[in-house]
C-alpha cells in the first residue's frame, strides 16, 4: 500500500520538485556569487556578512518546497471528496501517516541537490585562513526546515476548507489586534509574540532561525 502511495505522489509532484530540485541546486551557486568580491579580495569579514545576509534565501527555499508539497499530497483527495481514502481497507490514521510518509521521502531530492551544489561550488573556491565550509550540515538544516514547513502545512491542509478559513481568520485576527494596538500604543502584540516564541531556537520553528552558512568560522 505504502509503495502505491509512494509511487502516486511521486507522480503528481516530480514535475514540480524537478524545478525545486534544480533551484535546490542552484542555491549555493548563487551564494558564492553574492560574496564574489569578497572572495576576490579574501576578506573573511566581508565574506561571512555575505553569506550570512544570503542565509535567509535557503530558509525561505525551504519553507516553500515544504508547503508546496504538503499542498499536493492533499490535492488528490480533496478533488475526490476523500471517497478514495475512505474506501480502503484500513484505518484512517494508517492512511494519513502513509501519505504523509510518502510525501517527506520526496524532499530529499532537494537535499540532496543542495548538498552536491555546495560540494561542488567549493571545489573551485579559495576560502580565507580561519574559515571551514558547511555543505552537508546546511543540506541537514534544509532538510529539517523542509520537513517541519511540510508537516506544519499537511496538517493544515489535511483539513477540510472550512478549517483553513478558521486558521487564517484567527491570524488575521491576532495582526488586527497588533495594528490596534500600535495605534493605541498600548503594546497588545500576539502575533509578534506567537512568532517568537515559534521562531526561538527552541520552538517549533527554531530551526528557520539562526545562521544559514555554507562557509563559516
Amino acid at each position: 500500500m505504502f509503495r502505491v502511495i509512494l509511487a502516486t505522489q511521486w507522480k503528481w509532484t516530480r514535475a514540480m520538485l524537478l524545478v525545486l530540485t534544480c533551484s535546490a541546486f542552484a542555491l549555493p551557486f548563487l551564494s558564492i556569487r553574492h560574496a564574489s568580491r569578497a572572495f576576490a579580495e579574501m576578506n573573511a569579514r566581508d565574506l561571512l556578512q555575505n553569506m550570512d545576509g544570503f542565509g535567509v534565501f535557503y530558509a525561505m527555499m525551504a519553507a516553500f518546497i515544504g508547503l508546496l508539497v504538503a499542498a499536493m499530497a492533499w490535492t488528490s483527495d480533496h478533488a475526490g471528496r476523500h471517497v478514495y481514502a475512505l474506501s480502503l481497507p484500513i484505518e484512517r490514521w494508517k492512511y494519513v501517516a502513509m501519505r504523509f510518509g510518502a510525501g517527506a521521502l520526496t524532499l530529499a531530492p532537494p537535499a540532496i541537490a543542495l548538498w552536491l551544489g555546495g560540494a561542488i561550488a567549493l571545489m573551485s573556491t579559495q576560502i580565507p585562513a580561519g574559515l571551514h565550509t558547511h555543505p552537508l550540515a546546511l543540506a541537514i538544516r534544509f532538510a529539517l526546515g523542509m520537513l517541519v514547513a511540510y508537516a506544519i502545512f499537511f496538517a493544515i491542509s489535511s483539513g477540510t476548507k472550512r478549517t483553513a478559513g478558521i486558521i487564517l481568520a484567527v491570524i488575521g485576527m491576532m495582526i488586527g489586534l497588533e495594528v490596534v494596538g500600535e495605534m493605541l500604543n498600548i503594546g497588545l502584540s500576539p502575533f509578534t509574540t506567537l512568532l517568537d516564541i515559534l521562531v526561538h531556537w527552541s520552538g517549533a520553528l527554531g530551526v528557520f532561525n539562526g545562521r544559514w552558512m555554507l562557509i563559516d568560522v
